[in-house]
């Protein structure tokens, strides 16, 4: 399957769609959730066009995974998550719930997060 340019994050990097930036490199763009699930609700994409985590694992160049890891720490201090913890969520594929065919890691906090995942009854 090959990247879909016209995703909203793209777009979102290509700068048609505006956002809330926390952070911003040469290699990763942070930025508000525009429906936060939680107090503290951050997107983290890479620049580079990468369907999933499993595609940028795969793909990405080290100074591209370099920068995205270094950029979690960043991005939990900017928002006041790492002194008190947060959640990092990649969700890929369809039984992964991935929305948004570009990878991006969501950081959550700001509260107690709760449970990580329920099985089913």
């Amino acid at each position: 399957m090959a990247y879909d340019t016209n995703n909203i994050f793209a777009k979102i990097l290509r700068g048609e769609i505006p956002n809330d930036t926390v952070y911003e490199d040469e290699h990763v763009l942070a930025f508000r959730d525009i429906r936060p699930q939680a107090r503290v609700h951050v997107l983290l994409i890479p620049k580079g066009a990468y369907e999933s985590l499993e595609d940028f694992s795969a793909k990405a160049s080290e100074a591209e995974i370099v920068a995205f890891t270094r950029a979690i720490a960043t991005v939990s201090k900017l928002a006041g998550t790492d002194v008190t913890g947060y959640r990092a969520i990649a969700n890929t594929g369809a039984d992964g719930h991935q929305e948004v065919p570009h990878f991006h890691l969501h950081l959550l906090g700001g509260q107690r997060i709760g449970r990580m995942v329920s099985l089913p009854e």
